[in-house]
């Protein structure tokens, strides 16, 4: 008898075990999410419209169709991220051997995005967000040094929340953060950062049980007043912002200022990348490529060819 050819496993079968990869290679939670609500809403689109469910039978013009209807039912930029999903998927299953089939993923174009320029801060938004951390207390301490840090430096807020006591270095101005994916990272900070640092440390050492803790950042209140870490964090930083007449402000704005604000002012982008923790320069281009058209004018106003003339 001739031998069968065994049945592909559905496509919804194997995502527990491509989650399980996913969680293997050290990703963050947050990166972890993103990537499995992708496969979930594919899984989940396949079945609504009645198509083969086994992952040999998709194809290019299933990949599309799912694409168009993201894009319309929510956005192109949330498109193109099931898009870099879907990439990072199909070679999973091409490696496991869970799919013979060619890669569909080469003949499915990138959803189309077309970008705006996004605001950043101005100085004097930063100052007024500052402002409203003056004070003595250990609250307005604590939140005055991390906003400084971040302005500073660009560093994501997980290395942020993630600093230890012993990953400060106050006489050098350095910090060691933790990068996405483990890597360790030394983030320079300057004379204002560090001393707003240096102020919170010594508020910190008069905090109940703050010699028990090896967190940088302690709490004020909760089930764990002994790390104040990326998740309160996030949530200071909208709190301050809508304090301070600004909105609801989010880590990546404080991101961008420091990367536009730097190159702005000279520095290099190897130089940004280096000092926020990026392996290459396209993140200096996503998140201050957008304002380059301003630095260029900015920089033909102090170097006008025609001015010297």
């Amino acid at each position: 008898m001739p031998r069968t050819k065994p049945a592909a496993a559905s496509l919804a079968a194997l995502l527990p075990s491509w989650e399980l990869s996913l969680d293997d290679r050290g990703l963050s939670a947050r990166t972890q999410e993103v990537y499995k609500r992708t496969g979930k809403q594919f899984a989940a689109w396949l079945a609504a419209q009645g198509l083969a469910a086994d992952v040999e039978a998709i194809d290019a013009p299933h990949i599309r169709s799912f694409l168009a209807a993201e894009t319309a039912r929510t956005s192109p930029v949330s498109a193109h991220q099931h898009y870099r999903n879907l990439r990072v998927l199909f070679r999973w299953l091409a490696r496991e051997g869970e799919r013979q089939a060619p890669d569909p993923m080469p003949r499915v174009d990138p959803p189309k995005v077309t970008t705006g320029v996004k605001p950043i801060l101005a100085d004097a938004d930063l100052s007024r967000l500052l402002r409203g951390c003056e004070g003595q207390e250990f609250e307005a301490r604590r939140d005055m040094a991390i906003l400084r840090i971040m302005i500073d430096c660009g560093v994501r807020v997980s290395g942020i929340g993630g600093l230890q006591l012993a990953d400060v270095d106050l006489p050098h101005k350095v910090l060691t953060v933790v990068l996405k994916g483990g890597d360790e990272h030394y983030a320079p900070v300057g004379r204002k950062a560090a001393a707003a640092l240096d102020r919170y440390l010594r508020a910190r050492a008069r905090r109940p049980k703050a010699a028990e803790s090896p967190w940088l950042w302690l709490g004020m209140a909760g089930r764990d007043v002994g790390h104040f870490g990326a998740a309160g964090i996030q949530d200071m930083i909208g709190r301050r912002g809508r304090a301070a007449g600004l909105g609801h402000l989010t880590p990546h704005w404080l991101r961008r200022g420091f990367a536009h604000s730097f190159l702005a002012a000279g520095g290099s982008d190897m130089d940004a990348a280096r000092i926020a923790g990026w392996k290459s320069t396209v993140m200096v281009a996503h998140y201050a490529g957008e304002l380059s058209a301003q630095r260029a004018r900015e920089a033909h106003a102090r170097l006008s060819p025609g001015d010297r003339i």
